[in-house]
């Protein structure tokens, strides 16, 4: 047996071979929008609460025999060596057969050692050996990552000499790719794993001997998505995600159990950047894969549903919220999972409180945190949760009671879960701002962001929490300290969401309000213009804050003194009210009085006015006079 069939380990998802073990994403609140509490706490709670890996960590292993590699000449003759080359030839394959065999980390480098002293430093089975090695190190967890990334680094130099021998190269690239991203130096990580989807690309699903290339792509693209994660580029880590299910519906049975978690991951990812439309579908199909394999009492069952109570409660469909989760808590009882239990219990609290339901809540919260450790994490959430029942019965003083109890045990828990805590304490200072406490409010999101900036792969949190100071600042009257965090708020968001999501639409508009009270109206309607182009998209032109942004638009140019284009965009926010029908006749109003406002503007200023001060096309020219005209 010669080194050429040595077992290179692969990175893959859950269950892609019978030994491997599943993976969850994770699912946190990771957008400017001021989402709901309950929703952002149904969402980390979810998170946190899961026992298994997320992809973050490592993901599982499983043993892929290498493609078998062509007979070097001086094997092929082995037959007609003279009897001292047969001993030299024999003690190669006996210490090849002796590295191939080693299983444990010290019988490996053992072997390897020896191995590598009988061997040429340009020679292929080195390059293997080394990749072997690596791979092993990798798998242990170890952590000496320098020691692993040499081996890798070597294996790839070798290897990397014969461009032919492609799926050795970008499994090398891909241990060196997981090893950078380990050392959390992701852009060299995702340099790596570019090179090796590209060499996997043009391959295709099998190479000329026959060797099924898919569970390596699967392993790159599920790298991949880590590492653009860490960076924050969640939209773009979908991408990979989506690479990782189509493979898994290509190798799994259609209503296999792995493919199920395949569909409730990716449902999971969608709703942490808060896209429930796409995550509900995804996340209904688990359920109807899991319930038909596993049963309605299952645990899989019991996760897909608690996750539906999530979707529904960001579609504000917190009827069918409840229902889910009770069916799931159920599920749990029975298995007696206690912490997933807790957690779910929770979730519910939340969605009675979104439900307006604050009693029940607040005596659900009573009997969880009589089963919670002291100081934990847990019974800083329950105490927030509590408080914000206790806020909406404008029941202050004991809401800020609760308040204090939760930011003292999460103090404590600064350096062991900055990003936790720095998620709860912008939790807690939304309702310090319900309670008009809005210097608190601010402090405690200063605390979160600086927690925030220790963390490489916070990077979508840091824009949320810059954004919501942009916006406490800009509603305290701190203009100038406002437009520095917003700035910075939009930069980020557009790295971690892409630049049309609608928290990157929210954020121009917070700009444009703090342009237009720096008396810049010039630069408040660039804003307002971003803001609309991002949210006609996002969320649709007829949406409330959409035409807000018009609305906005139009008041920008009327400050300019551009009344056609102003009268232009205000015509666009009446027709746009117009299409809500009946349930928006006071905006519709408004909406014309306004307009009726800006033509008397404009005739007033028409007789004197020089055409150059109209700066507008020839388009807008005769948009000016048809106004006019009516």
């Amino acid at each position: 047996m010669g080194l050429a069939r040595i077992q290179i380990n692969v990175r893959v998802l859950g269950g892609f071979f019978a030994n491997v073990t599943s993976v969850r994403l994770p699912t946190k609140k990771k957008a400017m929008r001021r989402a709901s509490f309950s929703l952002s706490v149904l969402i980390k709670s979810f998170c946190s609460s899961r026992n298994t890996p997320r992809i973050l960590q490592s993901a599982a292993r499983s043993p892929i025999l290498f493609p078998k590699c062509p007979q070097s000449r001086t094997l092929q003759t082995l037959s007609r060596a003279t009897p001292p080359l047969h001993r030299k030839l024999k003690q190669q394959s006996d210490l090849e057969e002796a590295f191939e065999s080693a299983t444990t980390t010290e019988e490996i480098l053992t072997a390897f050692n020896s191995l590598e002293s009988s061997l040429n430093p340009s020679d292929k089975r080195l390059g293997l050996a080394c990749l072997k090695v690596g791979q092993h190190l990798e798998t242990i967890e170890s952590d000496d990552h320098d020691k692993t990334l040499e081996f890798a680094l070597r294996a790839l130099k070798i290897l990397d000499e014969d461009p032919e021998d492609r799926i050795p190269i970008a499994m090398a690239l891909h241990l060196v790719g997981s090893i950078t991203y380990n050392l959390k130096r992701f852009n060299d990580s995702l340099g790596f794993l570019n090179r090796a989807n590209r060499i996997l690309a043009s391959i295709g699903k099998e190479d000329s001997v026959g060797f099924d290339v898919r569970p390596v792509v699967h392993a790159v693209n599920l790298q991949l998505a880590n590492t653009k994660t860490a960076m924050g580029r969640r939209e773009e880590a979908l991408v990979n995600l989506r690479k990782c299910l189509e493979l898994k519906e290509e190798i799994f049975e259609p209503n296999s159990k792995e493919l199920g978690v395949g569909y409730r991951d990716l449902a999971e990812a969608y709703a942490a950047i808060l896209n429930f439309k796409e995550a509900l579908p995804l996340c209904l199909k688990a359920l109807e894969i899991h319930k038909a394999q596993l049963g309605l009492n299952s645990v899989e069952v019991a996760h897909d549903r608690r996750l539906l109570g999530v979707i529904y409660t960001g579609l504000e469909e917190h009827e069918k919220a409840l229902e889910q989760n009770e069916q799931s808590q159920k599920v749990l009882k029975s298995w007696g999972l206690g912490s997933d239990l807790l957690h779910t219990e929770i979730d519910a609290a939340n969605i009675q409180i979104a439900l307006g339901k604050y009693d029940e809540a607040i005596e659900s919260l009573k009997k969880v945190v009589q089963q919670t450790d002291k100081d934990s994490e847990t019974k800083a959430l329950v105490f927030i949760s509590m408080a914000k029942a206790l806020c909406n019965q404008e029941k202050s003083a004991d809401a800020k009671r609760c308040l204090e109890i939760a930011c003292g045990i999460l103090e404590k828990k600064e350096e062991v879960s900055p990003s936790v805590v720095a998620e709860a304490y912008t939790e807690v200072s939304m309702l310090y701002e319900s309670m008009n406490e809005f210097e608190t409010a601010i402090s405690l999101l200063k605390r979160s962001l600086s927690l925030l900036e220790r963390i490489p792969q916070e990077q979508h949190m840091e824009g949320n929490v810059s954004a919501r100071i942009g916006w406490l600042l800009l509603l305290t009257g701190k203009v100038d300290q406002a437009v520095a965090y917003l700035e910075s708020a939009a930069e980020r968001m557009k790295e971690s969401f892409g630049p049309k999501h609608f928290g990157v639409g929210y954020i121009y508009n917070n700009l444009g309000a703090a342009y237009m009270e720096m008396d810049r109206p010039h630069t408040a309607a660039q804003m307002f213009a971003l803001a609309k182009d991002v949210m006609d998209v996002a969320l649709g032109p007829h949406h409330a804050d959409s035409i807000q942004s018009c609305q906005s638009l139009a008041n920008a140019y009327s400050a300019m003194g551009s009344y056609p284009l102003a009268l232009e965009f205000q015509q666009q926010v009446i027709d746009a009210w117009t299409n809500h029908g009946p349930s928006a006749e006071e905006e519709l109003r408004e909406a014309t009085r306004l307009f009726e406002q800006l033509k008397k503007k404009a005739f007033g200023s028409a007789t004197g006015v020089v055409a150059q001060d109209f700066p507008l096309s020839q388009e807008n020219d005769t948009t000016f006079t048809r106004t006019m005209q009516h």
